[in-house]
């Protein structure tokens, strides 16, 4: 196996804690985009915008919600990195238990 198994469970620790923040990040922006949809609606009724379809439609086209879906792109995007990495140690460790399992099972079989 290219890297041994300490490193392999190292790097697969570092990861869990990167994908924790990025989860948790993500579940952040995804919660205070609602809160920024309704200040951004309250706003547009102050601007004059008086009908609920006319306060969305300027709340969703403000350059702050825009901004503010342009940070739940990123942080989704860096959650399904980490996952995806941790997924491939993980791969990676099964291989690593596959080939111990088979060295296990060839010295019972041959005595060695």
């Amino acid at each position: 196996m290219e890297r041994n198994v300490e490193e392999l469970l190292n790097d697969y620790r570092e990861k869990a804690s990167l994908y924790a923040r990025a989860k948790a990040n993500r579940t952040y922006i995804e919660e205070f985009k609602k809160s920024k949809f309704a200040i951004l609606m309250r706003q547009a009724e102050k601007d004059g915008f008086k009908t609920g379809v006319a306060q969305e439609r300027e709340a969703s086209a403000s350059q702050d919600y825009i901004d503010l879906l342009d940070g739940l792109k990123a942080a989704v995007e860096e959650e399904e990195r980490l996952r995806y990495d941790m997924k491939a140690d993980e791969m990676q460790l099964e291989v690593w238990r596959t080939i111990r399992a088979d060295e296990r099972q060839e010295r019972k079989v041959y005595g060695t």
